[in-house]
């Protein structure tokens, strides 16, 4: 995030943001202590990240939204795009429909598990460090229509986690150099559909 890529309005909601979180975190676990004072740089620059990949009017739907990375983080920085936040901690929920609340954000948050709700049809899937990647396409698959497309940050494990998904799942992949971890890959996926077993089940 450079100056001019945001207004400053963005980031005196992104420091209302923060303090929130800070407040919060105090009495339920948002984020690692051992990450508190690196918030802006570890969690708020990191989600910023898929902001670019943001369109108006398309419906995002952000996967354990948990402390609300990246899906709070891009809500405040595109406030056109609807977003909906899954979280199934209530606790987590509750300081996610707060931080909403008070800063006026088009976010929806559901309380609840991602395999139970409703399909979500959503254009955009995001999620960050909710699981390997083989396991959070199964989740997520089910919210997706054949155009979604699906934003992942990983970490340095990311080539493992591609190779592995493979043998379960056919997608079409780009990747993007992360600008917080050197080793770390924003995947962008679309067309992602399982594979067919053998006997065609």
């Amino acid at each position: 995030m450079r100056d001019g890529d945001v207004s400053r309005e963005t980031y005196d909601a992104f420091g209302y943001y923060i303090a929130l979180l800070e407040k919060w975190n105090a009495r339920i676990n948002l984020i690692a202590r051992s990450t508190s004072s690196e918030i802006w740089n570890r969690h708020i620059l990191d989600s910023f990240q898929l902001v670019q990949f943001a369109d108006k009017g398309y419906r995002w739907l952000d996967l354990g939204s948990g402390a609300g990375f990246p899906g709070i983080v891009v809500s405040v920085a595109r406030p056109d795009v609807p977003m909906t936040l899954i979280e199934s901690d209530n606790r987590k929920a509750a300081f996610l429909r707060e931080v909403v609340r008070q800063l006026r954000l088009d976010c929806t948050v559901i309380a609840d598990r991602i395999e139970r709700i409703e399909p979500q049809n959503a254009a955009i899937i995001s999620a960050r460090a909710l699981a390997p990647l083989s396991e959070l396409l199964g989740l997520a698959a089910r919210h997706a229509t054949p155009e979604t497309v699906y934003l992942l940050p990983k970490g340095r494990d990311w080539e493992m986690e591609v190779v592995k998904a493979r043998g379960m799942w056919q997608f079409d992949m780009e990747t993007f150099p992360s600008q917080t971890d050197a080793q770390g890959r924003i995947l962008k996926l679309r067309s992602v559909r399982r594979v067919a077993s053998e006997s065609g089940s």
